[in-house]
């Protein structure tokens, strides 16, 4: 896996105390280890040979009931098994979720790596997109996009590494949110100019904030391939008497084969349900060369603290 312009790895944490609207697209933390890194990264006993992928805008944590509960957040995960986990609307250090490190948190509750990339201060802290991982992660970076009327807006782009040493890319989207598409459909345009630039197999996934047939979900599908949800049952928005379909699982590359997706009827933990897509996986070419072995990074930190329940509302 690489790019055709210069790439930077996870070396920085996250300064709050100043903008995230980026005109560039710059680095920030993922990978951290959420769990005893003695004993990971978990290799099973097969060859991983599907990914299970889950999309899901969780609105920080705040339900349809309006009560914060992140634990029921982390629940509702933890039933679907993912491998990956995209996350949109995630506060980093906000006032408004206790300053909890959202995407952290839920790492060191499921025992995944996560990672967090920022769109704009707010709050104290920061909100933007998370990355969760059963699988080990590579370089964490933003994707500038062009900034919405009432947000910045920015891509999370990682790298996770397959058992086998393969590579696959995978990209985090919240398109912005106006009715008008005038900004939306700019920022699909800068995503789908990036994405050009990446070579190899590549996972999208996210809150597109528009439905078919919208011209920005047009443009989406021209690039990408859909991971293909029930006729019957693809709507996600809002998540208790879903109207519309504006959450997706997309994919790119011979290495990865859509299977399906499947919109979680989960009605009360945001206002957007789950996706979760099947993406098979071609088997390793024989023969070919050798995969990197995974980099060995820094010595491995003490286990964390026991995981405590963040501050949850009435």
């Amino acid at each position: 896996m690489r790019y055709r312009f210069l790439r930077l790895f996870a070396v920085a944490t996250l300064p709050t105390a100043r903008s995230v609207a980026l005109s560039v697209a710059l680095l920030w933390t993922c990978g951290a280890w959420s769990d005893d890194q003695s004993a990971t990264p978990p290799a099973p006993a097969a060859p991983t040979t599907s990914l299970r992928v889950l999309s899901w805008n969780i609105r920080h944590g705040a339900g349809m009931d309006n009560r914060l509960d992140l634990e029921r957040t982390a629940r509702t995960i933890e039933a679907l098994h993912p491998d990956i986990v995209l996350l949109q609307e995630v506060d980093r250090g906000a006032a408004r979720t206790g300053g909890v490190d959202q995407a952290g948190w839920l790492g060191t509750r499921l025992g995944m790596r996560s990672g967090f990339v920022p769109f704009m201060d707010f709050d104290g802290g920061a909100y933007g997109m998370g990355i969760l991982s059963r699988l080990p992660l590579e370089g964490c970076r933003t994707l500038a996009l062009p900034p919405g009327r009432h947000e910045p807006r920015t891509a999370l782009d990682a790298t996770v590494r397959l058992p086998d040493g393969r590579a696959v890319q995978v990209v985090g989207v919240h398109l912005d949110w106006l009715e008008n598409d005038q900004e939306r459909f700019a920022q699909a345009t800068a995503l789908v100019e990036q994405l050009a630039t990446i070579d190899g197999p590549l996972v999208v996934a996210g809150d597109f904030n528009d439905q078919p047939p919208s011209r920005t979900i047009e443009l989406v599908r021209r690039t990408l391939t859909e991971v293909p949800k029930p006729g019957d049952a693809h709507l996600t928005f809002p998540a208790d008497t879903p109207t519309i379909e504006i959450d997706y699982v997309w994919s790119r590359g011979d290495v990865l084969r859509p299977r399906g997706a499947t919109v979680i009827d989960e009605r009360v933990a945001s206002d957007h349900r789950p996706v979760l897509a099947l993406i098979d996986l071609a088997a390793p070419q024989s023969g070919g060369a050798t995969p990197p072995a995974l980099p060995k990074g820094d010595p491995a930190p003490p286990p964390p603290p026991p995981v405590t329940a963040p501050p949850s509302s009435p």
